[in-house]
């Protein structure tokens, strides 16, 4: 069997599953008993193990403050184990340099549930095992290719040419391994200096003699393997460490039937569900793998969406800069590639309703302000975008207008128009965050 055909039956199976996810949980807030999933199902967890030794090195390394410029910057200062791994602060990104005074390029993303997120591609797949199509080949396809709709339960994701997987806003890390290294040598993160500088520091490390143990003496002397080893331990530990992907919200234990979601919750439920409304489901999917494997509430592929430029970036100052996303300006391999220009990863909504920056510039600093871009981008532009001196409404103000088509209007709720009723209503809103919340990990369930 080619990958080929693997791919097309194993995306169909996820379709299926999905599809009879989305069904079965229409009219759910009226049949369903005191809140109890009718249908519970069985989910796949790992199994928990004591950490390796390299994984105990990787625990060390990620705390280490020492290894950034300023002394006060560690993994865990911008992915804080207290917050998702996540941002722990309110602004719409981290400050990082020698000083804690610049501010990172974009809002800083969750490390959790990225133990199942696949390297970066472009198109539904590669193509058979004999005949492999490269980045370029398969965005030439995508350029050609009409745009199907994604809808909840549907099957429109899988057929779209467009990039999806990898690591970071853009995708342009493929490993953890690699997605640790960014953030260390970055003047705007950690800012580590040079990778002599930085392996310098880790000869000098309270735990260099692990690496000693783990890799032999000669590691010390070979700066560039000293680095990689202790990137791919870093990895390590966010593989083998739980906390990195629990997989314990409520609603984890609502799809096993061990927690009751309330009236609001499962309305909230129908309504993501529904590719009539709120069409969440579309790109984050909600239903657990056929194999049981719990949802990751995200399809891995990027998007357009077109959010309002956040002014309170320094780097917004300058009315010439746009943060293109696969495009670059952080991602340089495929800037050719002008019809992805604007697209973002999808990003996971487990654990969203802790965060305090949303999309990829931290413009929206509240669920409600998401959903309200959702609700009335195309229907009220007014009341989510700008408007310039003479009273226009500046709608896509933070991508070049010659890149405008490639921001979505084919997926609902973004297919509606100026005067047409908004998809959802006030309490659909309220009802889809108070959903949106029983995705937060550490939920105590009643058995």
């Amino acid at each position: 069997m080619t990958s080929r055909t693997m791919w097309l039956l194993g995306a169909g199976l996820l379709v299926l599953a999905g599809a009879v996810f989305a069904a079965e949980t229409q009219g759910l807030a009226q049949t369903s008993q005191a809140g109890v999933n009718p249908n519970p199902v069985r989910l796949m967890r790992a199994p928990v193990a004591p950490l390796s030794a390299m994984a105990q090195l990787g625990k060390e390394i990620f705390y280490d403050a020492s290894l950034s410029s300023s002394g006060a910057l560690s993994c865990a200062s911008c992915h804080s184990p207290d917050h998702a791994y996540g941002p722990p602060n309110d602004g719409p990104v981290m400050l990082g340099g020698a000083t804690l005074s610049r501010q990172g390029a974009r809002a800083v993303p969750s490390l959790t549930y990225l133990d199942r997120h696949p390297n970066f591609s472009i198109g539904p797949d590669k193509g058979d095992d004999d005949n492999v199509i490269d980045l370029a080949q398969m965005a030439a396809l995508g350029q050609q290719a009409a745009r199907t709709t994604k809808t909840a339960g549907g099957g429109g994701a899988s057929a779209n040419i467009v990039p999806q997987g990898g690591l970071f806003w853009d995708g342009r890390a493929d490993t953890l391994q690699d997605q640790a290294l960014f953030p260390l040598l970055d003047p705007n993160e950690m800012d580590g200096g040079s990778a002599e500088i930085v392996a310098d520091k880790l000869r000098r490390a309270p735990y260099v003699q692990r690496f000693v143990e783990l890799f032999g003496a000669g590691v010390l002397r070979n700066r560039r393997l000293l680095i990689a080893e202790a990137m791919f331990a870093v990895a390590r530990y966010q593989v083998e460490e739980p906390s990195f992907h629990p997989y314990t919200s409520k609603y984890d234990y609502w799809l096993e039937g061990k927690a009751r979601l309330s009236e609001s919750e499962l309305r909230g439920l129908q309504v993501f569900n529904d590719p009539d409304k709120a069409n969440c489901a579309g790109c984050h999917t909600s239903a657990p793998t056929r194999d049981g494997l719990p949802p990751l509430f995200t399809d891995h592929q990027y998007e357009a969406l077109g959010a309002p430029r956040n002014a309170a970036l320094s780097g917004n100052r300058d009315p010439d800069h746009f943060d293109l996303g696969v495009c670059g300006p952080h991602r340089t391999d495929i800037p050719e590639q002008t019809q992805y220009c604007g697209m973002f990863l999808t990003p996971t909504l487990r654990n969203t309703a802790t965060r305090h920056a949303f999309f990829h510039n931290g413009v929206f600093r509240s669920l409600d302000q998401v959903l309200d871009f959702y609700n009335f981008r195309d229907t009220n532009p007014e009341k989510v975008f700008p408007r310039a001196a003479d009273g226009t409404v500046l709608k896509y103000d933070d991508l070049p207008a010659k890149y405008h088509a490639n921001i979505d209007v084919t997926d609902p709720p973004f297919d509606r128009h100026p005067g047409d009723k908004p998809a959802m209503t006030a309490q659909d809103e309220a009802d889809i965050i108070a959903f949106l919340k029983t995705l937060t990990d550490g939920y105590k369930p009643e058995n």
